[in-house]
């Protein structure tokens, strides 16, 4: 009996997408692009669907659908995660991959974007049902993934032991070890060191170069930290370490709130002890998480989903700033009313960036054969990050437009600029 896992339904409400446009039609008014440029940025350059027959144990075969959407390989070839998801559908992966786009040019990397994902609940699979599926998957790209074409990664619901087998299985295939094909791989795969926290430690950096231009002093500041994932908890524990009061985090077993601050390592070790939930966390007094973005700190840092700041809350945040650490964590209906109110927004493009900067030192890295020490990531990291929100920052000013617009037309006038140098038909 072969069963057929339908794909997740298009969601309009919030769509990402739709977010993603508005802003994107925003920044492309501001430059002046044409309509001829406007429709090269915005039409992916290539879409993949394919049909995945994977044999569960039990016997029955079940068949998945899987994406690639390549948006654009203008600056260099595509990057993006996969993830295994039942939320997965094309327009998801479509707004993704142009996100990629953005962020990797924002930030002055030599990418273009790209994102995958198959429709799948992963939870409800063994590990041997996942790794043939992501072997079907890769077999299924295979004129799509190349080192020189397009390099995936670890995205919701993979991560690096499903990077592993994609490796395995391309290597293979090409009858060679071809490590450079994927990115965020174990270190004994060739592997980069600092990947982990590298998503939360961007978002530290953002966060501290808004507070120089805010004036505020680390030492004195407060934060609220949405999300206790591997971005959340990192860039909290990094903000902590530089002598900021993180007074809330939270997961999805609520929120958790104390003014004189958390003790930032002993809730990940707590989380880490109890199967990965912060759930029982005594170290803080518990609250919501609506409540936690709306608590009067300095720093907000939305680490946990899209769509968490939207029309019906945007009005009840009282931070002084807000550090995008999740994808698309502010809808855009509640932009205005958070310019509106003077909050200065390190957009997700920006902020998270972190992640994608130390996947391109992985691959320099594989290509050349060598491993650096973590210290020169961190500092290169660093140094990138900083050097993004410092253009971001000055196009914001020059333009007189909030961070997230400034972010977009840094991105889009690198990408554009680039096409008309290599010119088309």
């Amino acid at each position: 009996m072969t069963h057929y896992i339908e794909p997740a339904p298009i969601k309009d409400k919030e769509n990402p997408l739709e977010s993603m446009m508005q802003r994107f039609d925003k920044a492309v008014e501001l430059l002046g692009i044409s309509e001829e440029m406007y429709y090269i940025l915005k039409v992916p350059a290539r879409q993949v669907t394919v049909g995945l027959p994977i044999t569960m144990d039990d016997g029955r075969i079940k068949v998945y659908e899987g994406y690639r959407v390549i948006h654009s390989n203008i600056l260099g070839p595509a990057k993006g995660g996969i993830r295994f998801d039942p939320a997965v559908n094309l327009d998801e992966v479509r707004a993704l991959a142009a996100w990629m786009t953005w962020k990797c040019a924002v930030v002055d990397i030599p990418y273009g974007g790209a994102k995958g994902g198959i429709s799948c609940d992963p939870r409800q699979m063994s590990a041997g049902e996942i790794e043939r599926l992501m072997r079907a998957y890769t077999v299924a790209m295979l004129d799509v993934f190349g080192p020189d074409r397009d390099i995936p990664a670890p995205d919701m619901g993979t991560g690096p032991r499903e990077m592993a087998w994609l490796m395995d299985e391309y290597s293979k295939a090409k009858g060679m070890t071809i490590n450079a094909v994927v990115t965020g791989k174990p270190l004994v795969l060739g592997g980069s060191l600092g990947r982990t926290e590298a998503t939360g430690r961007g978002v530290m950096v953002s966060a501290l170069s808004g507070m120089d231009k805010l004036r505020l002093n680390p030492y004195k500041a407060t934060a609220a930290v949405q999300g206790f994932g591997n971005v959340g908890s990192h860039a909290a524990s990094l903000l902590h370490e530089r002598g900021v009061t993180v007074q809330a985090i939270s997961d999805i077993s609520g929120a958790y709130y104390n003014d004189r601050g958390i003790d930032i390592e002993a809730a990940m070790r707590y989380r880490d002890a109890n199967k990965g939930t912060l759930q029982g966390f005594d170290g803080a007094e518990k609250i919501s998480n609506d409540d936690l973005l709306t608590l009067a700190v300095d720093v907000l840092v939305p680490a946990a989903k899209e769509d968490v700041i939207t029309h019906d809350n945007a009005h009840l945040i009282q931070a002084k700033m807000i550090v995008e650490g999740a994808n698309g964590p502010t809808s855009a209906s509640a932009d205005d009313i958070i310019n509106d109110k003077g909050i200065l927004v390190v957009p997700d493009i920006l902020a998270n960036a972190g992640g994608v900067t130390v996947s391109y030192f992985e691959w320099v890295q594989n290509r050349i054969g060598y491993k650096w020490t973590l210290d020169r990531i961190n500092r290169r990291s660093d140094r990138i990050m900083k050097d993004a929100f410092d253009k971001v920052f000055a196009t914001s000013q020059e333009y007189n437009v909030p961070m997230r617009i400034a972010a977009y037309m840094v991105a889009i006038k690198k990408v554009s600029d680039t096409y008309k140098f290599r010119g088309g038909y």
